[in-house]
């Protein structure tokens, strides 16, 4: 059946229209409103986060969002609303012999929209790992082990950093008569966990036949996107917005960190895209380091100042003697 078509513009509040620094604004807003760690409710945060990191997932990457906007102007034209073919779909599992095997109870974090549309691109999703094979006996029959599957699970970079749980629902259909089952799983996110890292679910993938083995699942961990925080392997980087006085001047500001807010000292005469380093207060290491926190200073401007504050830039412009342009 046809899919329900996403409006992630909608979704984070903006129009087509809108600028890569517009959509990330937007995300980053809605995305500290509605963090699982501080959202009221915390089964409805998360719901709600996971829809606004699929947006900015796709309006947030230049190529996804071209796709995006020409599949919108041929949503309701037929190609747009037909189902892609099962190769395509990240929701589902496969069996050997290429029928469905089982579908993924929407816990991945991604809806069935953005599986479809941008699965296999980079974005991850179902996939299989190791088709099964046929197994010779000595009595001429012959039986295949179910291969291995794998899935893409969206998790918080404060449940990687602090570990979690995670109930993850697979439904399978029934095989010779029998009926269709539901299981579900508690699954165990590992404190420390990066981005591309995959959990097993030993003889979860698909079914074997014959009496062969089923194969695993491996769940491969996607880093949901942090309205503070980028992520380079074991590094975390944070933009820092200071006042021109503040990086003239020097400054003690509070910033976040995965451990809680922490302290940071600017030093008087800070430039702009300046970076200062927090040693240790990134992601794990193997072992027992961790990375490091980069804060890259960002000089902002007031757009409009009143009269009295006219007057004073202006004071301020005469009595220096700071040059900008001139020549080293």
């Amino acid at each position: 059946m046809a899919l329900k078509f996403k409006d992630y513009y909608e979704t984070l509040g903006v129009a087509r229209t809108a600028t890569p620094e517009e959509i990330k604004k937007a995300f980053r807003s809605l995305a500290r409103l509605h963090h699982p760690d501080v959202a009221k409710n915390k089964a409805t945060g998360e719901a709600k986060f996971k829809e606004i990191n699929e947006a900015y997932e796709v309006l947030g990457d230049p190529e996804k969002r071209k796709r995006y906007d020409e599949l919108g102007a041929n949503w309701q034209d037929g190609a747009g609303g037909m189902p892609p073919p099962y190769g395509g779909m990240r929701g589902r599992g496969r069996s050997a012999q290429g029928a469905p095997d089982f579908e993924f109870g929407g816990t991945t974090g991604f809806s069935d929209f953005f599986e479809s549309f941008f699965g296999g691109q980079g974005g991850g999703g179902f996939r299989s790992q190791r088709p099964g094979g046929p197994m010779g006996e000595e009595d001429g029959s012959f039986a295949h082990p179910g291969g291995d599957v794998e899935a893409d699970l969206l998790v918080t970079l404060e449940d990687a950093f602090r570990g979690s749980r995670r109930k993850v629902t697979l439904r399978r259909p029934g095989h010779d008569g029998e009926p269709e089952r539901t299981d579900s799983y508690q699954v165990r996110i590992p404190a420390g966990v990066h981005d591309g890292q995959r959990i097993r679910l030993a003889g979860q993938g698909s079914a074997g036949f014959g009496g062969a083995p089923a194969g695993d699942l491996y769940l491969r961990v996607r880093l949901a996107r942090h309205p503070d925080f980028t992520v380079e392997g074991s590094d975390l980087n944070y933009d820092l917005d200071l006042a021109p006085w503040e990086a003239v001047l020097g400054v003690q500001v509070k910033i976040p960190a995965l451990d809680g807010p922490t302290s940071l000292k600017v030093p008087p005469g800070t430039a702009g895209g300046s970076q200062l380093r927090l040693r240790g207060l990134g992601l794990h290491r193997e072992g027992t380091s961790r990375g490091d926190l980069y804060v890259t200073v960002r000089i902002q401007v007031p757009a409009t100042v009143s009269g009295e504050e006219k007057a004073l830039w202006e004071k301020l412009a005469h009595a220096s003697s700071f040059q900008p342009r001139k020549s080293s």
